[in-house]
């Protein structure tokens, strides 16, 4: 099997990949073809079937096991296959695992680092409530392990709900060291839990999609409540406190366009801000340079960027 990540421009494909979503469009001529998301455990990659109709496409959908034959082209920078054939698979011609994205870290080393960065939180009311959620909740830290991050843009995979709190939480505790203004307490609770929300947003894999409550609420409104609940159930649980993490919650995307219900009022705010910025952009760039590891030069134009991209030349 030629996995997603090995895939590069001019490849032809012929093997089994998740259907991880499938929708009908119609092109400005009122041509219906079909967008497809196919999925193995090295990540996604975008599909057309321009003709739908076609004998060789068979009856398929969202998260069936599916061979794919068809052609890796280049759009605007991005990897995408034009499919000529379809076949749904049958159970005991694929392996499961081989269709799930993982997190290339291991998840028990991580974890632990959280909880030792836990355990180092001084204030007694913070500490308590990250072992509540880390700690004491193992159903929520079942799931926190096992989540992605995101839905495609970066840390979609198993373990990316993990590695990107992680990571954030680090630059934030780089941060309180350069600037000891920063109130580290503070920033490193709400670093680990500024998208615990995502726990509820975003379905279990192999599905990995807005759940009905993520569509209608998002990530940051589900954390701060999640957060508020928690707090309730430690007694003298000091308002304060509990407000101003809720606003480095409500605020860690920055501005109003990108979700955020509040503008950063506190320096705490900020600065997460920052690091999640920063770590998902980088991520973000590392899996376009991955998924385009054959390319060592001009990568095209992309969106999230503004830029057309490129790769560092080795010397």
């Amino acid at each position: 099997m030629k996995f997603i990540r090995e895939l590069k421009e001019g490849d032809r494909v012929f093997d089994i990949y998740l259907c991880k979503h499938k929708q009908s469009a119609v092109t400005k001529n009122g041509k219906p073809y079909e967008n497809v998301v196919l999925q193995d455990k090295t990540g996604t990659i975008d599909a057309k079937v321009w003709d739908p109709g076609n004998p060789g496409i068979g009856d398929y959908d969202s998260l069936d096991y599916i061979e794919v034959y068809g052609d890796v082209n280049n759009f605007q920078g991005t990897l995408q296959i034009n499919v000529k054939r379809i076949r749904v698979c049958k159970e005991g011609e694929y392996n499961p695992a081989d269709y799930l994205p993982v997190s290339s870290k291991d998840r028990d080393v991580m974890f632990q680092e959280l909880l030792n960065l836990v355990k180092g939180i001084e204030n007694s009311w913070f500490r308590q409530l990250l072992e509540a959620f880390f700690v004491k909740d193992e159903d929520f830290a079942k799931k926190f392990r096992y989540s992605s991050a995101a839905k495609t843009v970066h840390h979609g995979f198993v373990g990316g709900l993990l590695e990107h709190t992680l990571s954030v939480t680090k630059l934030c505790d780089y941060y309180c060291r350069a600037y000891p203004v920063l109130k580290r307490d503070l920033l490193l609770t709400a670093a680990m839990c500024h998208d615990i929300g995502k726990v509820k947003e975003i379905s279990p894999f192999p599905e990995n999609d807005y759940t009905d409550d993520g569509q209608l609420l998002g990530h940051i409104v589900m954390g701060s409540q999640m957060v508020a609940e928690k707090a309730a159930e430690i007694a003298g649980f000091p308002h304060v406190l509990l407000t101003q993490l809720q606003h480095c919650i409500l605020a860690h995307h920055g501005k109003y366009e990108y979700g955020s219900p509040k503008l950063p009022a506190l320096m705490e705010a900020l600065a997460l801000n920052y690091a999640d910025d920063t770590d998902a952009k980088l991520e973000t760039f590392k899996e376009i340079l991955e998924n385009n590891s054959e390319n060592q030069g001009w990568l095209g134009f992309n969106r999230l960027f503004e830029s057309n991209l490129r790769a560092t030349r080795e010397k």
